[in-house]
């Protein structure tokens, strides 16, 4: 790789920029990634089988944002780095194949690529930062947990299966603590193309519901019942849509645009690399239960798909108002309520329909949506005003 395919001081000053249609591209391996996690779990809806999906999700959540971190920096589309890139894109593409068994007959497999992806976002991160000594020491900081983490995972292949997801859950937690670890000092982003890169890989995430609930939907005849529960389900995924993009994006875009130096990288750290995983979890959870209530939506839903359907709601609603807490510094009371409330609806699985369960959770998140449009019209007109 040669000084001239890293522009000298490309890391200096990020320039604001748009995203670029190869990291649209790039993110393909992630999308089919984040579907791979629905059909492991949808293949086990057990406990077990969702704790698998959320930890190959974390895995797969966090390659990906460190490679978020790594576009925002530098250009990712010149000379050779490009296809560095595309071999990244191979080895994330093998990991995605291998996730739905990465837990038994494809768990070295998984391991190996997903070490591979890791290590040339340390080498490219690396060779870039040549031109800034505060980034390299950064990007050199972090090595250790960026490695350990994915060699940890590789280690849980080769052990008794009945403790590799405790494992699994020791090497992300080492590996998404590694940035707490260190100052926020050296990192440098370009923050609109950060906060859009985020907002967008969301809308893969919701993509995902919608899949399933199409697939859950042309596999049964369409009748009044199924209609009715798809159109619930869209519903929920309209109202999980306008709950980050009609305000909250738009604010916390703002908020980390005012921030400056290693306030600025703590709150990105914080606001989009850890909050926003559990925003995707609830997303791809929810995914889950939809996927299984559809083929069965005239009969109680069982505990794991019904704990999927709201629990997956009540997530995405707490990481929200954890979102808010970060960025704001107040606390979003009607969201709460809404977690609380579709989070008990789990005790209803069995003794109502799926179908039923499904229109609670759809009249919750509507109706939160229409009181905060109505009750907040005016700071919402002003924040979208101002955007504009």
């Amino acid at each position: 790789m040669s000084e001239t395919e890293i522009p000298e001081g490309a890391v200096d000053e990020p320039v604001e920029r748009a995203v670029t249609p190869f990291e649209l591209f790039f993110d393909l391996v992630f999308v089919f990634g984040f579907t791979q996690v629905t059909a492991l779990m949808a293949a086990h809806p057990s406990g077990r089988g969702v704790l698998r999906g959320m930890l190959v999700l974390a895995a797969v959540w966090w390659a990906w944002g460190a490679y978020a971190w790594l576009a925002t920096t530098i250009n990712l589309e010149e000379g050779s780095t490009r296809l560095v890139m595309i071999g990244v894109m191979g080895a994330m593409f093998v990991a995605a194949l291998a996730a739905p068994y990465a837990f038994s007959d494809t768990a070295v497999l998984f391991a190996c690529a997903y070490l591979i992806v890791r290590i040339l976002h340390l080498v490219l991160y690396a060779v870039a930062a040549r031109g800034s000594r505060e980034l390299l020491d950064s990007v050199v900081k972090l090595t250790p947990t960026s490695v350990a983490g994915p060699l940890m995972i590789l280690a849980a292949a080769f052990v008794d299966s009945s403790v590799r997801e405790a494992i699994w859950a020791a090497a992300l937690l080492l590996d998404f603590a590694g940035p707490l670890f260190q100052s926020s000092e050296g990192w440098q982003l370009s923050p609109g193309h950060f906060s859009e890169r985020h907002g967008l890989i969301f809308i893969v995430a919701l993509g995902e519901s919608v899949v399933a609930l199409g697939v859950g939907g042309g596999q049964l005849d369409l009748d009044a019942r199924t209609i009715t529960a798809a159109t619930l389900g869209i519903a929920v995924v309209t109202a999980m849509w306008w709950m980050y993009f009609d305000v909250v994006a738009i604010v916390a875009a703002r908020r980390l645009a005012q921030a400056r130096g290693a306030a600025q990288a703590a709150q990105a750290r914080d606001s989009y690399s850890y909050l926003h995983y559990p925003m995707v979890a609830g997303v791809i959870l929810f995914a889950l239960g939809v996927k299984k209530a559809l083929p069965h939506a005239h009969e109680p839903l069982h505990w794991t798909p019904a704990a999927a359907l709201c629990g997956g709601v009540a997530l995405y609603l707490i990481a929200h108002i954890l979102f808010r807490l970060r960025n704001v510094g107040t606390l979003n009371r009607q969201r709460l309520v809404a977690a609380v409330v579709v989070a008990c609806m789990v005790a209803l699985a069995s003794t109502v329909s799926a179908l039923v369960l499904l229109a609670l959770v759809a009249a919750t998140t509507t109706l939160l949506v229409a009181y905060e449009a109505v009750r907040f019209r005016e700071a919402r007109r002003r924040v979208r005003a101002a955007r504009s």
